[in-house]
């Protein structure tokens, strides 16, 4: 009822700052304080994206969905909008009264604070069960993150894309100092002893031998560590763990002339030998540099979990409680999660949950810049298991694990152990301050 009512009063304050935006590109309408839904026509489907960013144009998102969904269900219509900012915010919606029926967003980052925190989340294990869809087809770590959203076990959600990582490097510089290209399956150990090969310092050029993102990497790690506790308000960095994750990346910054450089100047400065970067890269670093001369592999692995991804970096499909089309929206999404039809997302360079042999085969075809590379790397090894779901009624903090590196390594230099515990002590005073400011609200919802 806390959250229930947390949300109606946030609601009701976000109404008094939205005279005259816009949803959907039409006018809102005025609602009551209490937002009753706005209905919709019967045969319409509403589709909200915030996460693949891409779907920000509608072009990629009919080509990716909205062709699909008209083919497969001719009777319906597709209303699409995607986040924006001002006027298509989560809050703008709910105080329109104009809620979707599925939601496409970032898992990690945003289902607790914007789908669950404003009581958009519906369990579907019911229509699971009455569709007999079958979960276990789908990749087992992008489910584990669906599951672990819920310490019931309640599953909101079902994976739509997993924004992966893979290994680049660049042929020419590994051919100019004569070191033998990497391979799918390699550890973190190899791939430091290479990077002391490749680190060197010839007239104006400085040659890196690796980069990587701080940030994503620990957010993300192969460990399956979590920066929050799970049983607790708190961040959880000082342990003997945390710290293995950090100073086996931090080595890799302490070669001589290997100092951080962003991961997106590889295909710009075209002086990094090796980077770990999502797989969208493959696309965006052959349109900045069509002369780089680069191939990719799995990302290195610590030995004692080889071959092993990164944590599901997934965007996944949500029907809202407030749907009243949830049957249809439910076989929306199993349609979309149907062989056929993840073959065709496979060929447009979209990392699906579905990974057969005729999905890895069809990886990239569409994409000319993908041609001739390494792309059976993308499904290298297992994916790393998310972290076992936090107790109920936790407050949920995005951690800033970046800035373990930057600036308390990078800048200040601050050995291991202390800028991990300086950032956990940072966030949890955060994570105070925040469940105060929660506790506040609900209060004030209380005595109205």
């Amino acid at each position: 009822m806390k959250q229930i009512a947390r949300k109606s009063l946030l609601a009701a304050l976000s109404l008094s700052l939205l005279a005259g935006c816009t949803v959907g590109g039409q006018d809102s309408e005025p609602v009551a304080e209490d937002n009753p839904p706005v209905a919709s026509p019967e045969n319409e489907l509403f589709i909200y994206t915030v996460y693949p960013a891409f779907y920000a144009k509608e072009d990629v998102f009919e080509k990716h969905i909205g062709s699909f969904i008209k083919k497969k269900f001719p009777e319906i219509t597709v209303k699409h909008v995607h986040w924006d900012n001002p006027g298509r915010r989560y809050e703008d919606l709910i105080a329109a009264g104009t809620i979707p029926d599925i939601i496409i967003d970032n898992t990690r980052m945003n289902v607790q604070r914007y789908i669950i925190d404003n009581d958009l989340h519906y369990d579907i294990s019911d229509l699971i069960k009455k569709y007999n869809f079958d979960t276990s087809k789908l990749n087992p770590g992008l489910m584990a993150q669906m599951r672990n959203l819920s310490p019931e076990g309640k599953i909101y959600g079902l994976p739509f894309n997993n924004n992966d990582f893979v290994l680049f490097y660049n042929k020419d510089i590994f051919d100019k100092f004569g070191v033998d290209y990497p391979k799918d399956g390699m550890t973190y150990d190899e791939i430091y002893e290479m990077a002391k090969k490749l680190t060197r310092v010839e007239g104006e050029i400085t040659y890196k031998g690796f980069s990587q993102n701080p940030g994503h990497y620990m957010n993300y790690n192969q460990l399956s560590l979590s920066p929050l506790s799970l049983t607790e308000d708190k961040a959880s960095l000082s342990t003997p763990e945390w710290k293995k994750v950090v100073d086996n990346l931090r080595r890799f910054y302490e070669i001589p002339a290997n100092q951080f450089d962003t991961v997106e100047t590889f295909a710009t400065k075209a002086n990094i030998a090796m980077a770990v970067a999502t797989v969208d890269h493959i696309v965006s670093f052959h349109e900045q540099n069509k002369n780089l001369n680069f191939d990719v592999v799995s990302v290195p692995s610590f030995s004692e979990a080889p071959n092993t991804r990164y944590q599901p970096n997934v965007y996944s499909m949500y029907i809202t409680k407030q749907s009243t089309k949830k049957d249809l929206a439910f076989q929306v999404m199993a349609a979309i999660l149907s062989e056929e039809h993840q073959i065709e997302l496979a060929k447009e360079g979209v990392i699906v949950p579905l990974e057969t042999e005729a999905v890895k085969e069809a990886f990239g075809q569409n994409l000319p810049q993908m041609r001739g590379k390494n792309t059976k790397a993308i499904f290298h090894g297992q994916t790393a298991m998310p972290p076992a779901a936090r107790a109920a009624g936790l407050v949920w903090y995005d951690v800033p694990m970046q800035n373990v590196f930057a600036p308390l390594i990078f800048k200040e230099s601050k050995d291991s152990v202390t800028a991990l515990r300086m950032i956990e002590e940072q966030s949890t005073k955060e994570i105070a301050t925040k469940k105060a400011a929660a506790e506040t609200i609900d209060k004030a919802a209380s005595r109205q």
